[in-house]
C-alpha cells in the first residue's frame, strides 16, 4: 500500500493566528489537537510541519521531536505546502494537507478521506461536508453527474456557488507526484491558494474523489476567540458522548475501575492490553516475584478475561494465581494482601447491565490505586500496539509452575467469621432470613457464613445467569420487588441483596420496607460503637446522610467527608484510624476488615445486630433517630447529555442560584461535583456519575416533603440546560 506523509500549516497569517494555535484546549492546545488527529492516520514521524520563519512559539511549544519547515514570506496556503518541497522530495505516496487550527476534524475522517482516496484510485480528494449554514465556507460545486467541478473560495462566491450548502473543509490528499511540481507552476502564475491547486487539478482532468463529514462540529475552525470556546465545548461535548469510546477504544478508569460495553471499549484486546501495562508497573518496581492474583465474575467474557490475563502476566514471567471459580469483589480484594500480591484484579462490571464488564484493579494491601495510578496506567495501555503485548499459552505456563489455581473460598469466610460474631448467631435461634444474590456471586460465602453461624437461610435469584434475569444487578427498591415480597408473606426477620459483584447492600426489614444504605449505615455505625464498644471516626463521601457526622459528633469521635469513589473512603479511614467507612450506594467496611467494600460482611455484620440485640431493624433505626434526629434523602438521576456535562458547570459559574425551591442558597461548592448548602444544614448535589452516562441528583432536608421539593427542582434545573 501506498505510504502517506501529512503536511500541517501552522504559519499563519499574522501573529494572533499563530497565538490561537497554542491556546488551551481541552487537555491540550489547538495544534497539539490538530496533530494528534493527524499523526493517528498517518504516524508522528510522517507529519511534517510548516512554521512562520520569524515565531518560534509553536516550535519551542511542541518541542523538537516533530519535523519542521519554515515558511518565510506569508505568500498562501499553496506556498506553505512548497516549503516542505525537499522533505517530500523522492517521495511515492500521498500527501495529508491539514490546516492546524480546525482540531475537532476527527480521525476517523482523515481515514476516510485516505480510504475513499485509494479505493478510487484518485490523484486529488477533498474533504467537504454539508452545512445548514455554509456562510463564511468556500463551496464544492459539482456537475449534473456528481462530479466535483470547481472549489471556489469565499471570496469569490456568486449568487449561484452560495446556494450550494456542500462547503470545502479544507484538507485534501494530493498524490506526491503531482502537489509539488503543480504547486510551483501555479506560483509562476501568481497564484499560490491551495484552492486554486484544486482548480488546475480538476481542469487537468485528473481522477477527484471526495469524503464527506457527517457532523459538522468537525468544521469548527479557531480564528477568534469565540470559536475558540465553541471549539472547546465541543471537545467536551466529544469525550462526554457515548460514541467517543467506540471510535477510540480507550481504556478509561471512573470511581470503580474499568467499565465498557462488550464489544466497544471491552475486548480482550484491551484486557490484554491494561494487563501488559501492569506488567509493566511491576517489572518496573522490581516486584515480580510477588505476582498476581486474578478472577472473574459470573459476566459474558469474565472467563475469558482471566485467561487471556493470566496469559500476559505470565508472557512478563510474573506468577498468576487464579482464583478458582466465580469470584466475588471482596474475595479478590482479600486476595491481595492475603497472597502478599503485587495486584489482584477481578473482571466484573459490578451492578451495570448485562452488557457491560470491565475491571477492577486492587493494590497490595486491597485498596484501590488512586487517579494518578490509574491515569498512569490507562495512558500506557492506550499506547500499546497487539505487537507489544508479551504472552505465553496458559497451559504452557502452567506446566512451568508460573500460572497455578487457588481457593481462596475457605480462607476468605474464616477472615469474615474473624470479625462477625457467629456464636452470637448461633444463640439466637430462630433467625430466618432471605437473601438475592441478583445472580452474581455471594451466594457460596455468604451462604456458608449463615449455615455456620445456624440462620435459617433461603437464596433466590442464585443460579448461574449472565444476563441477571434481565435487569442490572443493583440492590435497590424498585429491583427488589420479589425480596421484599417474600419477606412480607414469608414472616422472615430481614431480607438481604447483594449486587452483582457482592460488594454492595440491600436491606429489607422485618416489615417488607427497603432500607436505605443511608439508614443502614447510620444504625451500623452506632451498633459497632455502643453495643460492640468499639471506638473510632466515620468517612463517609459527599453523597451520604450527614445524620453519620451528627452522630459521630455524639460520640465524640471524627468524622471525614470524601469524593465519590470508595478508593477515597478506605484512604479517609486510614487518614484517621476511622471504625467506619461507608457510602450511600451500598458499600461499607469496618476496621480490621479489607480495605474495599463488602456486600458478603455486611449481610453477615447485619445478622449478627439482630442477634446480639434481639430487635428487630425498625426498631434499632429508631433508636438512632431518637438520638440523631431525622434527615431525609431523596435521590434521582437523568441522562448525561454531552450537552448537559458542558453547560451545567457554565451555568452555575455563571449564575449561580440563590435559592433553590424557595429556600435561600447559604453556600455553593464543587468538591465533587456541585453541592448547595441551603439554610438550615439542607443540602442538594447534582453530580455526573463516573460509572455510568447519568447526572444524580440528592437531597437532604429536615422533611421528606422538602427533600422532593429539592429535587423537583434539580431536575428542572438540569432539563432547561
Amino acid at each position: 500500500m501506498r505510504g502517506c506523509k501529512a503536511v500541517v500549516l501552522a504559519a499563519g497569517k499574522d501573529e494572533r493566528t499563530r497565538e490561537l494555535l497554542l491556546r488551551p484546549l481541552a487537555d491540550s492546545t489547538v495544534i497539539e489537537a490538530t496533530l494528534a488527529d493527524v499523526a493517528q492516520v498517518v504516524g508522528k514521524e510522517n507529519v511534517i510541519i510548516v512554521v512562520a520563519e520569524h515565531d518560534n512559539r509553536v516550535r519551542e511549544h511542541l518541542g523538537e521531536s516533530w519535523t519542521y519547515v519554515v515558511q518565510t514570506v506569508q505568500a498562501g496556503t499553496g506556498d506553505a505546502v512548497r516549503c516542505a518541497r525537499f522533505e517530500l522530495e523522492g517521495f511515492d505516496g500521498d500527501v495529508l494537507v491539514a490546516y492546524g487550527d480546525t482540531p475537532l476534524i476527527r480521525p476517523a475522517s482523515y481515514q476516510g478521506l485516505l480510504w475513499r482516496h485509494r479505493l478510487k484510485d484518485a490523484h486529488f480528494s477533498v474533504l467537504t461536508a454539508h452545512l445548514d449554514d455554509p456562510s463564511g465556507y468556500g463551496r464544492v460545486i459539482r456537475g449534473a453527474d456528481g462530479e466535483i467541478e470547481e472549489i471556489v473560495e469565499r471570496s469569490d462566491l456568486d449568487e449561484s456557488d452560495a446556494a450550494t450548502t456542500e462547503v470545502n473543509v479544507g484538507a485534501y490528499i494530493v498524490d506526491n507526484a503531482l502537489l509539488i511540481p503543480t504547486l510551483d507552476e501555479l506560483a509562476e502564475r501568481g497564484e499560490h491558494r491551495l484552492t486554486e491547486l484544486a482548480e488546475a487539478l480538476i481542469e487537468a482532468g485528473v481522477k477527484v474523489s471526495s469524503y464527506a463529514i457527517l457532523d459538522p462540529d468537525e468544521v469548527q475552525g479557531i480564528n477568534t476567540d469565540a470559536e475558540l470556546q465553541a471549539a472547546s465545548d465541543l471537545v467536551l461535548k466529544r469525550l462526554f458522548a457515548p460514541s467517543h469510546m467506540v471510535e477510540t477504544g480507550e481504556i478509561a478508569f471512573g470511581t470503580g475501575g474499568w467499565r465498557a460495553k462488550i464489544g466497544e471499549s471491552f475486548t480482550i484486546h484491551n484486557v490484554r492490553r491494561l494487563c501488559q501495562a501492569l506488567a509493566n508497573e511491576i517489572t518496573r518496581n522490581n516486584r515480580e516475584p510477588m505476582g498476581v492474583s486474578i478472577g472473574g465474575d459470573r459476566r459474558f467474557l469474565s472467563g475469558e478475561s482471566v485467561r487471556n490475563a493470566a496469559e500476559v502476566f505470565a508472557g512478563n514471567n510474573i506468577p498468576v494465581d487464579i482464583l478458582v471459580g466465580d469470584v466475588p469483589t471482596p474475595l479478590v480484594t482479600f486476595a491481595a494482601p492475603y497472597l502478599h500480591n503485587a495486584y489482584s484484579l477481578v473482571f466484573t462490571a459490578s451492578h451495570n447491565p448485562p452488557e457491560w464488564n470491565g475491571l477492577k484493579v486492587f493494590r497490595e494491601d486491597g485498596s484501590l490505586p488512586l487517579a494518578d495510578e490509574t491515569d498512569r496506567m490507562t495512558a500506557e495501555a492506550n499506547s500499546l500496539t497487539r505487537q507489544d503485548v508479551v504472552s505465553i499459552d496458559l497451559e504452557l505456563a502452567k506446566r512451568w509452575g508460573l500460572v497455578k489455581e487457588v481457593d481462596l473460598y475457605v480462607p476468605y469466610v474464616k477472615a469474615v467469621e474473624n470479625i462477625v460474631d457467629v456464636d452470637q448467631m448461633r444463640a439466637a435461634k430462630g433467625l430466618r432470613v432471605v437473601v438475592d444474590p441478583m445472580y452474581g456471586t455471594s451466594q457460596l460465602t455468604l451462604g456458608t457464613i449463615l449455615s455456620d453461624a445456624r440462620v435459617r437461610t433461603e437464596f433466590i435469584h442464585s443460579g448461574h445467569n449472565p444476563l441477571f434475569g434481565g435487569i442490572s444487578p443493583a440492590p435497590d427498591p424498585e429491583r427488589l420487588t420479589t425480596l421484599i415480597d417474600l419477606v412480607k408473606r414469608g414472616n422472615f426477620d430481614l431480607g438481604m441483596a447483594t449486587d452483582g459483584d457482592s460488594d454492595r447492600i440491600g436491606i429489607i426489614d422485618e416489615r417488607g420496607r427497603y432500607v436505605s444504605a443511608n439508614d443502614l449505615l447510620l444504625v451500623i455505625y452506632w451498633y459497632l460503637h455502643e453495643v460492640r464498644g468499639e471506638r473510632g471516626g466515620v468517612v463517609r463521601n459527599i453523597s451520604t446522610t450527614h445524620l453519620l457526622d451528627r452522630l459521630a459528633d455524639h460520640f465524640g469521635e471524627k468524622h471525614v467527608e470524601t469524593p465519590v469513589g470508595f478508593k477515597h473512603i478506605t484512604a479517609g479511614m486510614l487518614q484517621i484510624d476511622a471504625l467506619m467507612g461507608g457510602e450511600s450506594s451500598g458499600g461499607l467496611t469496618v476496621r480490621g476488615h479489607i480495605l474495599g467494600k463488602d456486600g458478603i460482611f455486611a449481610c453477615a455484620l447485619v445478622v449478627e445486630m439482630l442477634a446480639r440485640t434481639g430487635k428487630p431493624f425498625s426498631k434499632l433505626l429508631k433508636k438512632v433517630y431518637d438520638i440523631t434526629g431525622k434527615l431525609y434523602s431523596v435521590e434521582t438521576s437523568m441522562p448525561a447529555t454531552p450537552e448537559l456535562r458542558v453547560e451545567l458547570p457554565r451555568i452555575m459559574a455563571a449564575a449561580a442560584p440563590k435559592e433553590v425551591a424557595g429556600y435561600p442558597v447559604e453556600a455553593i461548592d464543587s468538591f465533587d461535583g456541585i453541592r448547595i448548602t441551603l439554610e438550615g444544614g439542607d443540602w442538594v448535589l447534582l453530580r455526573f456519575s463516573g460509572t455510568e452516562p447519568i447526572l444524580r441528583l440528592v437531597a437532604e432536608a429536615s422533611s421528606k416533603k422538602k427533600a422532593k421539593e429539592l429535587v423537583a427542582w434539580l431536575e428542572r434545573f438540569a432539563s432547561a440546560k
